[in-house]
């Protein structure tokens, strides 16, 4: 990565750069795949479920905040295990962190999918 790059070719590097960080976290993550799996499986219902456009809208963000988050997770994980394989009070802290934030945003995901089939199906 050079730090020269400016403008046009700077913007263009960066995308790559993002690009790349989505095939590494398809390659080398299950979790990532999984729920990468479960957007895919999920998204058509976006289209006929018989609710709200702000809820729609609030499905499909949560979607993307949950492979956001794990991103998140794999980078924190994949930056403790270089700095050292060893065990550490620290790094396990740090692991068990990012972990929770994507258990956490799994269960946002779950409510909100729960509040959108639940209206409209038992509601309407």
């Amino acid at each position: 990565m050079k730090a020269n790059k400016k403008g046009i070719s700077r913007v263009l590097a960066a995308f790559v750069y993002s690009v790349d960080g989505l095939g590494v976290a398809f390659k080398h993550e299950a979790a990532f795949r999984q729920e990468l799996f479960l957007f895919v499986l999920f998204l058509p219902l976006l289209f006929v479920l018989p609710v709200s456009l702000t809820l729609k809208c609030l499905l499909l963000s949560v979607n993307f905040l949950v492979l956001i988050v794990e991103m998140i997770n794999s980078a924190i994980e994949s930056v403790v295990d270089l700095v050292s394989p060893d065990y550490n009070i620290y790094a396990k802290r740090a692991k068990d962190m990012g972990s929770a934030a994507v258990l956490l945003t799994l269960s946002l995901a779950l409510i909100l999918w729960m509040i959108a089939l639940s209206s409209a199906f038992l509601f309407e």
